[in-house]
């Protein structure tokens, strides 16, 4: 069974991501061709703490470590969904908006695996690195809104990403907490 810190741990982070969206909205799963109506901070939430090598993570860090891991996993979903529809005719306008989105996913997906990478060594560094993240998904969520362009799948990309950006950054501000003097 999981320490009672990294029980209070996943509470938290399942708690803070559940409040960004009390929506009800349509969301589909990445790799899975099903279109569920439940609230999609749940599902993504309930998927990321629920697999089997975050339910036997033995700390923080390993802890971290996965959710990183399926942010990574979701960013790449999310940009062969892009690359997709990049293939198909549209306007310049939207084809820009999309590119700009191209490049935020390939942003996120480094930064997720450099998060994973740093959050032994320099839990600051990682908490900043993943915190950025959000920015760009913001971005890339105006810009396609401001071309009007109408992806159900693309839209629950972005949101899933703010989730486990959410996740990232509880995290890593739970690893600063746990060890202040080493940083």
């Amino acid at each position: 069974m999981a320490p009672p810190n990294q029980l209070c741990l996943v509470l938290v982070i399942f708690l803070s991501v559940f409040s960004l969206s009390s929506l009800s909205t349509s969301a589909i799963i990445p790799k899975a061709n099903v279109s569920l109506s439940i609230p999609s901070s749940e599902l993504v939430c309930l998927k990321a703490l629920s697999t089997p090598k975050v339910i036997a993570a033995m700390d923080t860090t390993q802890l971290g470590t996965l959710i990183m891991k399926l942010g990574v996993a979701n960013a790449k979903a999310t940009l062969n969904v892009y690359n997709e529809i990049i293939k198909k005719p549209g306007s310049p306008q939207a084809l820009k908006a999309l590119n700009c989105c191209v490049e935020a996913y390939k942003y996120a997906i480094l930064s997720f695996e450099m998060v994973s990478s740093e959050l032994v060594e320099d839990p600051q560094t990682a908490n900043y690195d993943v915190a950025v993240i959000g920015p760009e998904i913001a971005n890339c969520e105006k810009e396609l809104i401001n071309v009007k362009v109408q992806a159900p799948r693309l839209l629950a990309g972005n949101r899933f990403m703010k989730y486990y950006v959410s996740m990232g950054y509880e995290i890593t501000s739970t690893l600063e907490l746990e060890n202040p003097n080493e940083y």
